[in-house]
């Protein structure tokens, strides 16, 4: 018996995602220590040891069940950004959001767009529900927004997905050419603005999406806790929009998505401003220090505005092995059609200086 059959070919068809290497499986590899991860977009700094606290405290209580509707998360969501209560929805990660808008919105023959080189969970949550995703060929590795405008609306697409900035290539979207963007397209198309990376816009780049919402009922923002606010580990994003939309979310979504540890470091992580601000001016000074490398090292780049930067590179699968062999775990973006180009997170300074040293004794050892 061949139990793979007893799944619908849509699921056959998927190539699972692939996570950054974790530390612990390079060290079991290849049996070295000292190892420096910048595959995953992490914090360097950890998270708020406000938020720390919070969940040791909440460990108290690891017998019970969690609220399941996370009203203290969302009441410190609904003070910071000015909305209702039914204008939240609460996710096991960002992740958890976006899927849960495939699973409410989108079933076997329908259409949702999104942009080459963008997110991997935006086809793999179309294709989990037996949906079509239509990709459309970006413009300078980023979205190009007239193009996904008209193709959503030649194919009867329900659902686009954007992400802003843009995950694995650092791009980004003027809030002005969303704005038009959203205007210039059908009420009846919903789109998932993911603001994953929202945290580490410069000043002079950010806008106010969240305003949006009066205007276009059919915006739903998507934000997580795991990257400016260190909390990757715990699993806590949540999504805003219009109360119609939440309903049908939360219709789907798990009752206990969103564990009490998590709720309770979210809440307070929230708080903590002094931590985020510290995070964004070290990812300021970390995204300068790796693009100085990076040039001194004759390598092109994808100018980003996110905490992570993709380069270009001779025999990228080749450089990422040696890095690894060498201790530092970058991540290989081949799974979005960019085989010679590899991501790295901007990490301390001792870990950025690190990571540009092996890389050139790589490239030395394969000139």
């Amino acid at each position: 018996m061949n139990y793979t059959e007893l799944a619908p070919a849509y699921i056959r068809a998927i190539a699972p995602y692939q996570p950054g290497k974790p530390i612990s499986e390079l060290e079991r590899e290849l049996g070295i220590t000292g190892i420096v991860k910048l595959a995953s977009n992490e914090n360097p700094l950890g998270a708020s040891p406000k938020a720390i606290a919070a969940a040791r405290a909440a460990l108290d209580e690891i017998g019970l069940y969690p609220d399941g509707n996370g009203f203290a998360l969302k009441d410190a969501l609904v003070q910071r950004y000015g909305v209702a209560h039914n204008q939240v929805v609460l996710g096991n990660g960002s992740n958890d959001v976006l899927e849960l808008v495939a699973h409410a919105f989108l079933t076997v023959g329908d259409k949702a767009v999104y942009s080459d080189h963008a997110f991997a969970v935006y086809p793999l949550a179309t294709q989990a529900v037996g949906a079509a995703g239509i990709s459309v060929p970006a413009k300078d590795f980023g979205h190009d927004l007239d193009a996904m405008r008209i193709a959503a609306v030649e194919n009867g697409a329900k659902v686009i997905f954007i992400a802003n900035p843009n995950n694995p290539t650092g791009t980004f979207l003027t809030g002005k050419a969303l704005y038009e963007f959203l205007r210039a397209l059908p009420a009846e198309i919903l789109v998932i603005l993911d603001e994953a990376y929202n945290e580490y816009l410069p000043t002079e780049c950010r806008y106010d999406s969240v305003s949006w919402l009066a205007e276009f009922p059919n915006l739903l923002i998507s934000r997580t806790m795991s990257k400016a606010y260190g909390l990757a580990s715990l699993r806590v994003g949540y999504g805003l929009g219009n109360p119609q939309v939440i309903d049908m979310i939360n219709r789907v979504r798990q009752p206990f998505n969103v564990n009490s540890m998590a709720q309770a470091a979210a809440v307070a992580a929230l708080q903590d401003a002094d931590f985020v601000q510290r995070t964004f001016v070290l990812n300021q000074q970390g995204m300068a220090q790796m693009t100085d490398g990076l040039k001194a090292l004759g390598l092109r780049y994808i100018p980003s505005f996110g905490n992570f930067v993709a380069f270009h590179v001779p025999n990228a699968a080749g450089i990422y092995r040696r890095l690894l062999e060498l201790g530092v775990i970058v991540r290989p973006i081949g799974n979005y059609a960019m085989p010679d180009y590899l991501r790295v997170s901007i990490g301390l300074a001792t870990q950025n200086e690190k990571f540009l040293a092996v890389l050139k004794t790589a490239l030395g050892e394969t000139a």
